[in-house]
């Protein structure tokens, strides 16, 4: 029966995630775009063309069916589950992105990815600066029908100016081609389905059960623990909404390990900072926005996972009052990456799409990368700054001196009962006991305002984004 109803709950979720709606986003010339920390003015066609660039250059995971069967359990695909997975693979993939390709990289073959057809607009007032459409970068997946035009303030019917080709970026696409092949759809891929899935066992989790941006920054940092292919990276996750620098420090400066053995090797590790954090209540605190803007503007920052209810996504930046976000709501054809020369174009998208800050999901993980010792004091300086706009008293998420308790991935399980994780149960939430034990075992140096913060976190049962009844 359990291998029916998986069999059934496929086909369904492969048909509600396998089609795509044509539709159009909307954008403005006046206000700039920021993606991954930098800005486009979109009042030029060779602006929207860079833009356009950045964006599908990004590293896009969806939904897959037909790949092997997870072990210990009946599934072929994570339609309906994994979305939350999908979103913690994009945000590990831009991490990655930037540690290992050239600086600013852009996919040489996205100028062939579609045909462009760009429509520019200028908002009839500024009060509507927020939703006026403009560019769009060809057709939908999936639909063969080229897209019309509509008559306003056009770009030259030339189109843009196409950015010439770098010789580094085309010389750095074995590494694009490698990196792909980590988040294969296979058992041994080390960043793949199947291995994230494996990791979250520890947690209580299983194929087909909801995963929450908490658990899934425990499964990440794991998982590039366990995997011998990237080399002087590590991964970091924030406790209790703090960034203990010492126990960076000790992540990441290998001098202070007795296994350096070779005095010319780099002495420090590059980290990914993972942040779970709550902006609010049952929903986003609109006080955070500005805070959260600012965070999206920094170059270390490598985005977002999180959502709006019911529905986990990748954010990568805003305009305006709108997010950017690339969705892994959508069910595609396994690609074997063991094949040589396997096609790229599934893992990269070209319909950029928004929605406003004010549905955003409170529950998210925020991602910083730091290549070195001086780029993680620059971070700590940069997004102590952006954490300060917030119009609230207590910060997102603070850096501290000290050191804290590691929880690890197993302090997100179900039936653990040692000390409580970053988030706290909801029974416990208003108990002064609870913030005191709170504070109590939260390390040197901390900061007295975390426990206040805390009383603000739910549970990581309530934190996770279901795009289903079959899980998030």
């Amino acid at each position: 029966m359990d291998k029916l109803k998986a069999k059934l709950m496929s086909a369904w979720n492969n048909v509600k995630y396998g089609w795509t709606v044509k539709s159009k986003t909307s954008f403005n010339k006046i206000s700039p775009v920021t993606v991954m920390g930098h800005s486009y003015l979109l009042n030029s066609a060779d602006e929207v063309e860079r833009f356009r660039l950045a964006f599908v250059s990004r590293i896009w995971l969806t939904y897959r069916r037909e790949f092997p069967q997870l072990e210990g359990s009946t599934w072929t695909t994570d339609c309906g589950w994994g979305c939350m997975l999908r979103s913690g693979q994009m945000l590990l993939a831009q991490g990655l992105l930037v540690h290992l390709m050239p600086k600013d990289w852009v996919w040489p073959d996205a100028q062939q990815l579609t045909d462009v057809d760009f429509e520019v607009f200028r908002p009839r007032s500024p009060v509507r600066a927020g939703g006026v459409p403009i560019p769009s970068f060809g057709s939908p997946r999936g639909s063969n029908t080229p897209e019309k035009s509509l008559a306003s303030d056009h770009c030259p019917k030339s189109g843009p100016r196409k950015r010439p080709e770098c010789a580094r970026d085309r010389q750095a696409e074995p590494i694009h081609c490698k990196l792909l092949t980590w988040f294969g759809d296979h058992p041994p891929a080390p960043f793949g389905v199947h291995q994230l899935v494996e990791i979250g066992k520890s947690s209580g989790k299983k194929a087909g059960d909801w995963y929450g941006p908490s658990i899934v920054a425990h499964i990440l940092r794991k998982a590039v623990a366990k995997a011998s292919v990237v080399q002087n990276l590590a991964v970091y996750v924030a406790q209790d909404c703090t960034v203990y620098k010492k126990d960076v420090v000790r992540l990441c400066d290998q001098s202070l390990s007795n296994t350096a053995s070779d005095p010319l090797s780099q002495t420090w590790k590059s980290v990914i900072i993972l942040v779970p954090v709550r902006l609010g209540g049952e929903a986003l605190n609109p006080s955070y926005i500005e805070c959260v803007k600012n965070i999206l503007k920094l170059e270390c920052c490598i985005g977002i996972i999180g959502g709006k209810p019911k529905h986990s996504l990748f954010f990568i930046g805003f305009q305006d009052e709108q997010l950017l976000y690339l969705d892994p709501h959508y069910c595609q054809p396994v690609v074997d990456v063991t094949q040589v020369n396997f096609s790229l174009e599934s893992f990269h998208c070209n319909s950029p799409k928004k929605m406003p800050f004010s549905r955003m999901d409170p529950s998210c993980t925020i991602g910083f990368y730091a290549k070195n010792k001086k780029d993680f004091e620059s971070l700590c300086s940069a997004v102590s700054v952006a954490l300060s706009s917030s119009k609230e008293k207590y910060p997102i998420f603070t850096f501290v001196e000290g050191q804290g308790q590691d929880y690890g991935l197993e302090g997100h399980s179900s039936n653990h009962s040692g000390p409580a994780a970053h988030i706290l149960p909801p029974g416990k939430l208003d108990k002064s006991n609870d913030r005191r034990n709170s504070d109590e075992s939260r390390g040197g140096g901390r900061s007295s305002h975390v426990g206040e913060t805390n009383r603000r976190l739910k549970a990581d049962h309530k934190e996770g984004l279901c795009c289903s009844s079959g899980g998030r």
